[in-house]
């Protein structure tokens, strides 16, 4: 898995809380569990129309976004089915940060679309609602906003003419791994060295 530290890229905006699993991608794109071709299926419903041309309103469909790495959303999203395949569509298609604000008691990702995003990759980042509405507006406002997540900072920066940046909290443990790249098979290959000895000591009759 690639080490994440830091990424500037361009803000596209998806107002809509709650997307689900299905949304992103259609159960009719879950017949392959290699981790290829999905980003062109990505929210398909909404992206395409029935004649399979682009869809002119859909949020992502406009041509400012087009490039777009950062997608900022509504809270609860990736709710739903718990299939990686979810995540491999978001970062297939080319982001590398999904932003969203947690809502009272509602948060702003679905747990097992966290834990899939660690496992590939994939930043998630929960601000307070009001400095997410904050960002909807200016990019709203400014045709082309790019932000910079950093990471090690745990910072959001928005480059306007006048800076503005926001701080985020995430666990040590994610925080750690992303920077590092590690995945579970990342984890697992830090002790190869102790696993390789138990398995001399392992009588594999028993």
């Amino acid at each position: 898995m690639k080490s994440f530290k830091s990424h500037r890229g361009l803000i596209a905006t998806l107002d809509r809380t709650n997307v689900d699993t299905d949304q992103i991608i259609p159960k009719q794109f879950l017949k392959s569990i290699q981790k290829t071709g999905y980003g062109e299926n990505l929210f398909f419903d909404w992206r395409y129309l029935p004649d399979g041309k682009p869809n002119p309103q859909f949020e992502l469909n406009q041509p400012r976004f087009k490039n777009a790495s950062i997608l900022m959303t509504r809270n609860n999203f990736g709710c739903g089915s718990s299939r990686e395949h979810a995540v491999w569509a978001v970062v297939q298609y080319g982001f590398k940060v999904v932003i969203a604000p947690r809502k009272g008691e509602i948060p702003a990702f679905a747990d097992i679309f966290h834990n899939n995003s660690i496992k590939n990759g994939l930043l998630n980042v929960q601000l307070k609602e009001e400095e997410v509405e904050e960002i909807f507006q200016m990019v709203e406002r400014y045709v082309g906003l790019e932000a910079t997540v950093n990471l090690e900072e745990q910072r959001v920066t928005l480059h306007l003419p006048e800076e503005i940046s926001f701080h985020f909290e995430i666990d040590r443990s994610v925080k750690e791994h992303l920077i590092r790249g590690l995945d579970e098979i990342g984890l697992s290959l830090r002790h190869e060295k102790e696993i390789a000895t138990f398995e001399k000591k392992h009588n594999p009759q028993i």
